[in-house]
């Protein structure tokens, strides 16, 4: 038997697992089996670059409405600076969020927000984890003092129900309007709803993801001490907002600002610091304001990618011209459904109808499934409407572009075309 070649990387250094020797044991011919082993070379490395996607290759236009599609100039940079962030020789998963490099990271990010929205000193940001359904326990718990404090809550859709329903366990809310014996299609006029003069808040869903309502204008609550509290996190920053209006602002980032895994909150600061003694630590607001979102790990990445969004959004000239954008986008295809005769049908009041999330339904019911399947396979992907109210759904957030909405438009007329 030839000689055992110098142990390499490729080769296998074999033990008695029974009976350990400090030599190593000879390897006799065994008439019943034989080994063979064959070395496995891995393929030679190559830089990121080889690997980096280019511009507009990806072959689908994603109408998801959360995780949604992103800006494609922040997933090529993310893309560039994942292996080795900036030089410091670690990814941004891989290091400290007590570190320098995160330091920054999250001080741009909030900082380049509160340039975005101009929120005032007198508010802070927090970067928090939990989604937006957390914010309906947490909401209750810091601004009021017990459970027989009263709130108000105007429903305009699925999500203002989960909130107003969360609420009850931790104080007195008081439904003052809901949508539902109405689909969710409408809301209604300021002055016709009869708000409670002791309500703490009064609390809205400002976009209306799964039914596509959305407010163009905000309550104010008759309780002089009173605030507006909002759940934005379908149309956050896709438009000015004039957050002095508001005690409480909170959004999931995955649908307009960032990947899944964060939520922002943005508090008025004299509203911290007098939560419930029941709440947990990690829903109490002066946990999080007091550290700068950083009691404990963060989430560090999607907080990165939040940033890069809101340096994008700056780049592009901000929210005004953001919302020129989708006015635009949302204007074509609502133009598109609703000059097609009845054969697409959007149930929404024009006056409140969503310029990020548009429901449509066909006239032909029996043809949606068709719709979808042949939409899929010319590149438009996840338009199938919430499982709660059935049809099709175009989630046409900041990141979608304006091509992928008229590829939508131009499928949508020749569909009908081929379907009279």
């Amino acid at each position: 038997m030839a000689p055992m070649a110098a142990a390499t990387p490729n080769t296998f250094l074999l033990r008695n697992p029974l009976r350990p020797s400090p030599k190593p044991l000879a390897l006799r011919p065994n008439p019943r089996f034989s080994v063979s082993c064959t070395a496995v070379t891995s393929a030679p490395s190559t830089s990121p670059a080889a690997h980096a996607a280019t511009p507009g290759d990806r072959g689908v236009f994603n109408f998801a409405a959360g995780p949604a599609t992103l800006p494609e100039p922040v997933l090529l940079k993310a893309q560039a600076e994942l292996y080795n962030y900036r030089g410091s020789g670690m990814s941004i998963m891989e290091m400290s969020h007590r570190g320098k490099e995160f330091d920054s990271v999250i001080k741009k990010a909030e900082s380049d927000l509160r340039l975005l929205l101009s929120i005032p000193d007198d508010f802070a940001v927090l970067f928090l984890q939990g989604g937006a359904t957390t914010q309906f326990a947490a909401v209750p718990l810091n601004l009021c003092s017990s459970t027989s404090d009263p709130a108000d809550y105007l429903v305009t859709g699925s999500w203002g129900d989960k909130a107003f329903k969360e609420a009850q366990k931790f104080c007195k809310p008081n439904l003052i309007w809901s949508g539902k014996s109405e689909k969710y299609t409408k809301i209604p006029s300021f002055d016709e709803i009869p708000q409670n003069p002791d309500a703490k808040y009064i609390h809205i869903c400002a976009n209306e993801t799964i039914h596509g309502v959305e407010f163009k204008d905000y309550p104010t609550p008759a309780n002089k001490n009173s605030i507006l509290v909002a759940d934005m996190s379908s149309n956050f920053c896709s438009k000015p907002v004039d957050v002095s209006k508001f005690g409480v602002i909170y959004a999931g980032a995955q649908k307009n600002v960032g990947p899944s895994g964060v939520t922002i909150v943005i508090v008025r600061r004299d509203l911290i610091g007098s939560a419930q003694e029941i709440t947990p630590v990690m829903l109490d607001y002066k946990t999080h304001a007091d550290s700068a979102s950083l009691y404990n790990t963060p989430p560090c990445f999607a907080i990165y990618m939040c940033g890069l969004v809101f340096e994008h959004l700056l780049e592009q000239g901000g929210l005004v011209e953001i919302e020129k954008k989708n006015a635009k986008k949302a204007g074509i295809l609502y133009d598109t459904i609703d000059g097609s005769g009845g054969f697409y049908v959007c149930p929404v009041e024009k006056s409140v109808r969503s310029l990020m999330n548009i429901p449509f339904t066909l006239q032909k019911s029996e043809l949606e499934k068709k719709f979808i399947e042949e939409a899929s396979k010319e590149g438009m992907v996840q338009l199938k409407g919430h499982r709660s109210v059935g049809g099709m759904r175009a989630s046409i957030y900041n990141a979608m572009p304006l091509a992928g909405v008229e590829k939508l438009v131009a499928f949508m007329k020749d569909f009908q075309a081929r379907h009279p």
